[in-house]
């Protein structure tokens, strides 16, 4: 895609219109980044995500509508756009991405991190057809604690939340099982955490689709050895 070209599927004057908050750090929200009109076509084009846990791009299969989401969500025009909203130069920060596709309801789902200190800036696109539950909605904190929060973010279509990562960047969910499909798009500080990052989802995948692992993973605490 040529530096010019229009993004495909995104709505670039509502991502430049949304408000930076400031409080408790630099996060903006926009609603109907993707038009609701689409929403059927690009859910059908979406990828079927059995477990729960993060998959990369590779380890999934999807179509041409779903494709051009993420070709914009990779784009250097999006990038640009990210760039702009939070006054920061990534040029030299490779993005990672990976998707989510349901939740169990477990106590070890959802819980407060500020993320890695190798990650700068986190994108969550959401494509849940729906998500009609009390709980399991993302919350920026203030704090670890998760019923300290500032803001709330469902993972529906089109929703989509951008913070920048820092040592309080804490946020987090109530555990709530349901089909909850995101995108995470990170732009990381190296190639290196990148590739390992990759490598991590791509063993976890395969480990997920083994029975006897999958049930040890399901009940693994997951803030053991993972900070986000």
């Amino acid at each position: 895609m040529q530096d010019d070209a229009p993004l495909l599927m995104l709505n670039e004057a509502a991502i430049r219109a949304a408000e930076l908050r400031r409080d408790p750090y630099d996060f903006t929200f926009v609603d109907n980044v993707i038009d609701p009109a689409l929403k059927a076509t690009v859910l059908a084009d979406a990828p079927v995500i059995p477990h729960r846990g993060s998959y990369t791009l590779g380890a999934l299969r999807y179509g041409p509508k779903f494709a051009a989401c993420m070709q914009d969500l990779l784009s250097l025009r999006f990038r640009r756009l990210v760039e702009q909203k939070f006054d920061i130069d990534l040029s030299q920060r490779p993005p990672c991405i990976v998707m989510m596709g349901n939740t169990t309801g477990h106590y070890n789902e959802g819980y407060a991190h500020p993320d890695s200190r190798h990650k700068i800036i986190t994108v969550l696109l959401g494509f849940s057809e729906e998500w009609p539950y009390e709980r399991g909605r993302l919350r920026i904190l203030r704090s670890n604690n998760r019923d300290d929060y500032a803001f709330e973010f469902a993972p529906e279509f089109g929703k989509m939340l951008m913070f920048r990562v820092c040592d309080h960047s804490w946020h987090g969910f109530l555990p709530q099982k349901g089909k909850r499909m995101s995108v995470q798009l990170c732009y990381v500080d190296s190639q290196w955490y990148a590739r390992k990052e990759n490598i991590r989802h791509r063993i976890s995948a395969f480990a997920k689709s083994m029975p006897a692992l999958h049930q040890i993973i399901e009940w693994a605490p997951r803030s053991f050895g993972n900070k986000g």
